[in-house]
């Protein structure tokens, strides 16, 4: 059985977004595969370093959304990044042989910069990111690494440094392979990325009537403006919900569309009943979760034992092939 491994940053509620772009695709995953999936809290500091006040609570969140979304811990292991040291000792180790060259090339890099605004990632944490990112699936050795086409470049690097720390100090890294997933894309209801930032997002946790409200400001075809205009569903923002979550009625709401048989308000009570109905499993898990508290924690003890165990393992490794014990 391949070891996968795959990190989430607590950077709010889990959302639709994060939902159909990675954790169902990890639910799917760990019947297959020993499966190894953390909170990236580190990860998240690279661009959240300047208001860490809620981030305790973000953490928490998102551990109970995971399991509430389809995360097995009898399948999984599920755990904290920060709460198991060895991810950053090794990626100290890994910073002292990876030349800067490759960090400026990251195609993320710069792109990052320009879109996120208000804070200052003139820092060696965001530049060295992509090191971090190196050490968290190393340490584990792990095989394969779930990632979209976008993901590659980091992929790549991280087994660059894998290939330098073996020529280096001799064979202690495999070199992790991609396991390309097309992860269904869901915008937010404005059109733009889905992001709890932007404040278009449907999030795991929202109550019936929060997830009504929301649907009902979803952009629509801004070419259509009477109820019996002819519409175009290849650019509403509404139809891209109805094909992942309504499936089984999504031709015929496309066709009413374009004959004009259908109305924007209509479409968008149909598509909030639909999305309401697909989130009440995921909700009512939650509500379990919250109501025992030790449970997650338990969860994530667990994690972190099995995942300290298999890191100081490696650790170990590292420091014999570099002389250093």
């Amino acid at each position: 059985m391949a070891r996968i491994l795959s990190g989430i940053q607590p950077s709010g509620k889990l959302h639709l977004g994060n939902l159909t772009g990675a954790v169902s695709n990890w639910a799917a995953l760990q019947n297959k595969h020993e499966s190894l999936f953390f909170i990236a809290d580190l990860h998240a500091l690279t661009t959240g370093y300047s208001d860490t006040k809620d981030f305790a609570k973000s953490i928490r969140e998102l551990a109970v959304d995971l399991l509430s979304a389809g995360i097995d811990p009898d399948k999984a292991t599920l755990f904290i990044q920060s709460q198991v040291p060895e991810h950053s000792e090794l990626h100290l180790i890994f910073s002292m042989i990876t030349p800067l060259s490759w960090l400026e090339r990251v195609p993320t890099y710069k792109s990052k910069i320009e879109e996120i605004k208000g804070v200052d990632l003139a820092t060696y944490g965001f530049l060295g990111y992509p090191v971090l990112q190196a050490a968290d699936i190393l340490i584990y050795k792990a095989e394969f690494v779930p990632v979209g086409q976008d993901q590659l470049p980091h992929l790549e690097l991280t087994r660059e440094i894998a290939r330098r720390f073996n020529n280096l100090y001799g064979e202690v890294f495999p070199e992790p392979k991609e396991m390309l997933t097309n992860f269904p894309v869901i915008p937010g209801l404005d059109g733009r990325k889905m992001s709890k930032s932007y404040g278009n997002s449907i999030a795991l946790s929202d109550h019936t009537d929060e997830i009504r409200k929301k649907v009902s400001l979803a952009v629509t075809d801004p070419a259509r403006i009477k109820k019996d205009d002819p519409g175009h569903p290849e650019v509403c923002v509404v139809h891209s919900y109805y094909k992942i979550y309504g499936k089984e009625v999504s031709q015929e709401i496309d066709k009413k569309c374009r004959a004009g048989a259908i109305g924007c308000v209509e479409c968008k009570k149909q598509l909030a009943e639909i999305l309401v109905k697909a989130l009440e499993g995921p909700r009512e898990k939650r509500k379990e979760l919250e109501k025992d508290p030790k449970k997650v924690d338990d969860i994530l003890e667990k994690g972190r034992k099995k995942a300290s165990e298999e890191s100081r393992r490696t650790l170990s490794e590292v420091k014999k092939a570099m002389h250093l014990i």
